[in-house]
């Protein structure tokens, strides 16, 4: 008899019955290219940078990247405004992006008019 559990999203996950684990881990164990790695696997193994060539290790390195997104030249400044309902609401209707066209309006305002 299989198990099935819910998950917090509402999808069901239908768990194998122990018969069809056995088969399953007799079929892994059976893979020669996925040995089980073992503890004295484990004991030999060697950081990346020993065991690879070092221009390759390097060009690996190269590629990673930071997390979150990239640095932007000018980034934009957080700031709280108030504006009109109806204003927001009409930017809003006109759909995703919203806070961009915002935004760009502003600065298209700046185009023609100071400030000050």
């Amino acid at each position: 008899m299989s198990t099935v559990l819910k998950t917090r999203s509402g999808r069901t996950v239908k768990l194998p019955t122990p018969e069809e684990n056995v088969t399953i881990n007799a079929g892994i164990a059976a893979d020669p290219d996925s040995p089980e790695l073992d503890d004295q696997w484990f004991a030999g193994a060697q950081p990346a940078a020993k065991g690879l060539d070092s221009k390759l290790y390097a060009s690996l390195v190269a590629m990673k990247r930071p997390p979150g997104r990239p640095r932007v030249e000018q980034p934009k400044v957080f700031t709280g405004i108030r504006l009109d309902a109806e204003v927001v609401a009409s930017f809003k209707a006109s759909g995703k992006g919203w806070q961009t066209r915002v935004n760009e309006a502003l600065k298209d305002w700046l185009r023609t008019h100071s400030p000050v």
